[in-house]
């Protein structure tokens, strides 16, 4: 008996001992690479230069050179990230992150991110495929001589289909994907859609279905959704940016300028990261990229240039299937059709162990399907099933004037962001880009959508002479802060709403850094370099829409005879709406007003979902905990910490110095991550001739402790200092810096 029970006891130990080392290396080995060779290897023509601040400038024969040189100097500086974002493209981050990182993984899958890849890589251009074949042997490049810095097996080589799917796969969420695919998830309600409302009429039968449907997703508040990581992180909602160009007539010096101001996350997948690059084939830029990416996003050349800011217009639709009860098939022009389903099994990182956790996708001719309690839902959304961004993105790198460079964004490939546009002939320009879907008319496409017609199942965007722009408007400048179109230019130049269909979704958001731009801008005369700054540099809110309502609420709140609320609440009333670190209040107002942007992303008013009592009581609380007053200096509250670094901060939540997102450290400070990030400004003299200069946040090295470079530039981010951008080979030895070529 006793060896019987010595021989169960040791049978139950070994398949313990070979569950637990199936759970500690499966996942390298049913991992599944997207298929394609891996990139040539070959002597790559690269030289690299490292100026003051440690930013690359890259020299390359060709284009492939120069790619393939951003993917080894992107790497010698942030070599997690880019691991990170491979991972993503290959549906693993889980097995790195764990359960947040399974939460992307589960969305590549849900968008078919491999299967885009293998359908329309090979229709991509030569030498657009030449170009991420070099950007992905140069992080093989890295990670071959560096292996003691890759932390997941079997994540490289990579090739450019990889490459390209990171593309397929980010994209959407820029202009909001994950606020539909939240509440699908949870079977809670859908979030309102951009644009205006569709008043379609229709017959009693249809309202009391279209009820019936969206009663299906309503008894829940949208704060109650739970939020899902992203992509882009957990809160791509918050993602914003600035913009102003200026033409010479309505500059002081005879000046074209450019600024871009972008508000990204100042760590992770979509953090700037700052580069030159230059090719014998005509390629020669300044800007900054997000890890992933082989070719800058925004930036200039010598003859124009262009940034960005997100827009949110109506790219997503949802419709609900008629599903059978099997719920294997649907119903589509009165017929039924397969209902694809996959199981999939996410890797998750637990501790020693990769646990692999099932899901099952679905799909139908619409897109990818969510089943939650409701039933089963179908969402599309602009750009998707395609990767003609990444022509649209490389084209744009190449022009040399306004024709060329219309001539690229007609290619309309990048599904959304807006474009503010200069050059050195003095043109400037405004296009609300996206990649509007050419719906059907009469159907309300701001509601859910029958499933059961084909023909609402829309293939193609509208023609670009239907996108909205602004060119070289009569106020002689152009703006945007992620507000709606009709008002990025003085009063008399605005583009007009009767002039676009409603059925494209246009946004008509508000923000109080759009409304402070056009004040600001409207009440200065000419405006050369000093008054430009002054207008970016604000910290000013208009006493409108959702900051007024939001502090109208905050002083309502009755308080009783509690001496700190009242104290609050009189330093709030007496606050000059300037969080410029000068005025009495503006610690308060700082998070309360962060607590308002929160709730209102964009100007959509989720006030009345707070508590406003309690969101006062909480922030009196924390400052008095922390700080041992209701009032302390705001420079001591706001930091700017990374590292050894900590140094105060002044700018605010929707202030064109922005300070969006913060987190609250062990004593009480709170440390910015989201906000101004890479800044830009760019000017065209009288003679055509371009210069640049340029921050961000840390340095170059964002993730590298031991570099000089981590943190460097947080000085001059704090004191509202730039630095010069080199842009040529000739002022880069003229300084006495010197090239290196990569391993």
């Amino acid at each position: 008996m006793a060896l019987i029970i010595k021989r169960s006891l040791a049978g139950l130990i070994l398949l313990l001992v070979l569950v637990a080392l199936f759970l500690a290396f499966w996942e390298p080995w049913f991992a599944q690479p997207i298929a394609g060779a891996e990139p040539e290897k070959r002597d790559y023509q690269v030289e690299i230069y490292r100026d003051e601040f440690g930013v690359p400038h890259i020299f390359g024969k060709t284009d492939a050179d120069v790619s393939y040189g951003i993917a080894w100097a992107h790497s010698e500086d942030d070599f997690s990230t880019l691991q990170d974002v491979a991972a993503m493209t290959r549906g693993r981050l889980g097995a790195m992150t764990g359960a947040e990182g399974a939460q992307v993984d589960y969305v590549a899958h849900l968008l078919k991110v491999r299967k885009t890849v293998a359908d329309k890589y090979d229709e991509l251009p030569v030498d657009v495929k030449a170009l991420l074949d070099g950007y992905a042997a140069g992080i093989n490049r890295y990670a071959e001589t560096h292996a003691d810095e890759v932390v997941l097996t079997g994540l490289f080589p990579i090739n450019g289909r990889d490459v390209a799917a990171g593309f397929a796969l980010r994209s959407p969420f820029f202009y909001g994907l994950n606020r539909t695919l939240e509440p699908l998830v949870a079977g809670t309600e859908l979030r309102a859609d951009g644009g205006p409302a569709l008043n379609i009429p229709k017959a009693p039968s249809e309202e009391t279905e279209a009820a019936e449907t969206n009663d299906k997703l309503a008894q829940a508040k949208p704060g109650s959704t739970p939020r899902m990581m992203t992509p882009l992180g957990q809160y791509p909602e918050l993602n914003g940016s600035n913009a102003f160009a200026i033409t010479p007539e309505r500059s002081s010096d005879n000046v074209t300028r450019l600024v871009s101001n972008t508000h990204q996350p100042w760590e992770g997948p979509v953090a700037w990261y700052e580069l030159v690059v230059h090719s014998e084939e005509g390629w020669d830029f300044a800007g900054a990229t997000f890890p992933g990416s082989p070719f800058p996003f925004l930036g200039h050349n010598k003859n124009l240039g262009w940034t960005n800011t997100v827009n949110r217009p109506d790219l997503i639709d949802v419709y609900e299937l008629a599903v059978n009860d099997s719920g294997t098939q649907y119903k589509l022009d009165g017929e039924w059709r397969d209902l694809e389903s996959k199981t999939i099994w996410l890797p998750v990182k637990y501790g020693p162990f990769t646990i692999p956790y099932p899901q099952t996708t679905y799909r139908s001719a619409h897109g990818p399907v969510i089943k939650n309690d409701k039933g089963y839902f179908a969402v599309r959304y602009a750009s998707i099933d395609d990767l003609s961004m990444l022509t649209q993105y490389y084209r744009l790198q190449k022009a040399q004037n306004f024709d060329d460079w219309q001539a690229a964004m007609a290619i309309q490939g990048v599904p959304s962001t807006n474009f503010i546009y200069a050059d050195k002939e003095g043109n400037i320009g405004m296009f609300y880009n996206a990649r509007f879907p050419d719906r059907k008319a009469g159907v309300n496409w701001r509601s859910i959508v029958p499933g059961d017609r084909s023909d609402l199942i829309w293939q193609q965007p509208v023609n670009w002479n239907q996108v909205p722009r602004l060119v070289n408007p009569a106020s002689g400048y152009v703006m945007n802060a992620n507000n709606t179109p009709y008002t990025i230019a003085g009063p008399g130049d605005e583009l007009q709403r009767e002039d676009f269909s409603p059925l494209l979704g246009i946004e008509e958001n508000w923000t109080n850094r759009g409304a402070r731009a056009i004040a600001l801008f409207e009440a200065e005369g000419k405006i050369g370099r000093a008054e430009l700054e002054r207008i970016k540099y604000d910290t000013g809110y208009e006493q409108d829409k959702y900051p007024k309502l939001w502090m109208d609420a905050l002083l309502a709140v009755d308080v009783g005879d509690d001496v700190d609320l009242q104290t609050a609440q009189a330093l709030l009333a007496g606050w000059d709406w300037n969080l410029d670190g000068k005025g009495s209040g503006d610690a308060l107002a700082l998070m309360l007003m962060n607590t308002g942007l929160f709730n209102a992303p964009l100007g959509r008013s989720l006030i009345d979902t707070l508590d406003a009592k309690e969101e006062l009581q909480k922030t009196v609380d924390h400052l008095n905990t922390y700080f041992g007053s209701i009032d302390p200096p705001m420079s001591d509250v706001l930091r700017l910490r990374h590292g050894d670094v900590d140094l105060p901060y002044i700018g605010g939540s929707d202030a064109l110095r922005a300070a969006t997102r913060w987190r609250v450290e062990d004593d009480g400070r709170l440390a910015i991550v989201h906000g101004d990030s890479f800044l830009m400004f760019v000017e065209w003299d009288a003679q055509g001739n371009v210069s640049s200069q340029s921050i961000r946040p840390f340095g170059a090295a964002t993730t590298r402790p031991a570099s000089p470079h981590y943190n460097d530039q947080a000085p001059l981010f704090v004191q509202r200092k730039l630095k010069p951008v080199l842009f040529t080979r000739t002022a880069l030895e003229a300084a006495g810096f010197k090239s290196y070529r990569p391993q």
